[in-house]
């Protein structure tokens, strides 16, 4: 019987291994630091809006106290910065009767663009997947999942010539687990679609009037579609190709907790590391290849990439600091970025 291996215990990876393990489908899920103290004293706790659950899913620190089958799958669910460190820690990995790790199918949950083709340098069967939800992390062991009774929206598949089946499979699973998912041809296009809304979820770490976030919304957006197109990247919107969208998501209100900050201000919050490399900086990278100008979202990434360099958390800076000089507030001193 398939057993999932989800390596990574955030706001993805631990209610994806909490749904998976409470629809009776096998799975150990991977954490580390005070996030796996937490859940192997307590469990993943899940606030929803009507209630808390408390849910005992296997847990490992390390590759080595997971003894690999040949049944298994993994699923990546780190942040995209961390995807290197995972596969050079899982990638040659023993399997229980031969063959290594590599060998397993790769399932990769993260946003950019970056993860599958770092997975396929070891892994031949890779599948991507792309996640809608409203998930939270702040807490180690608790996650807030503020959708119900659909958890959240997942389009999944094959890269290269890994086989369909498998992400079909991988799909039904997911349904099983509480969530609308769907196989789609194209992962790549779904997750440059996808892409294109994370690029703000920077804003969340500055301050300044709402016609100025509008703006800025709007310049992000502008300059990563004129990127595609000099590279050649399609964005494929899998409401439209895959019969499912935000509609099938209804968010409420969970009881006494934070709503409304999505990953980048978390995990600032949280004192991690920052993913605007792989978000505003994937579209920095393509535009420098192409010879694009892509001036807000360089300055996102200088101006975050500087303060998480500095440890500053969830400091707010100043919206001017990104904006070009005609959106700025009247009379603002700020300097366009660090």
């Amino acid at each position: 019987m398939t057993r999932y291996v989800v390596v990574g215990a955030g706001a993805l990876g631990a209610l994806l291994a909490a749904q998976l393990w409470q629809a009776d489908i096998p799975v150990v899920l991977v954490a580390r630091g005070e996030n796996l103290r937490a859940i192997r004293d307590r469990g993943v706790t899940v606030h929803r809006p009507d209630g808390t659950d408390v849910v005992r899913v296997p847990v490992a620190g390390r590759p080595d106290e997971v003894d690999l089958t040949a049944d298994d799958i993994l699923m990546l669910a780190t942040k995209t910065q961390d995807v290197e460190q995972v596969l050079q820690e899982w990638s040659w990995q023993p399997v229980e009767g031969g063959g290594l790790a590599a060998d397993l199918p790769v399932v990769t949950l993260h946003n950019g663009l970056a993860a599958e083709h770092a997975a396929l340098r070891r892994f031949s069967a890779v599948f991507g997947a792309s996640l809608w939800i409203a998930t939270s992390y702040l807490v180690p062991g608790e996650i807030v999942s503020p959708s119900w009774p659909v958890i959240g929206l997942a389009w999944i598949g094959a890269v290269g010539s890994a086989t369909a089946a498998v992400a079909a499979q991988v799909a039904a699973d997911f349904e099983r687990a509480g969530y609308a998912a769907r196989v789609v041809d194209d992962i790549a296009g779904v997750k440059a679609h996808k892409l294109l809304g994370n690029l703000s979820n920077a804003l969340d770490l500055f301050e300044g009037e709402p016609q100025q976030f509008a703006h800025a919304r709007e310049r992000i957006t502008a300059e990563a579609v004129e990127v595609y197109a000099a590279a050649g990247v399609v964005a494929i919107d899998p409401s439209v190709q895959a019969g499912i969208g935000f509609e099938a998501l209804h968010i409420r209100a969970v009881p006494g907790q934070l709503a409304g900050k999505r990953s980048t201000w978390q995990s600032f919050a949280r004192g991690s590391s920052s993913e605007i490399d792989f978000l505003n900086g994937e579209i920095v990278l393509l535009g420098r290849l192409h010879s694009v100008a892509m001036p807000v979202n360089e300055r996102i990434q200088r101006v975050l990439g500087a303060l998480a360099t500095a440890g500053g958390g969830a400091v707010s800076r100043d919206i001017d600091l990104i904006l070009p000089h005609e959106l700025r507030a009247p009379n603002s001193n700020r300097k366009a970025a660090v």
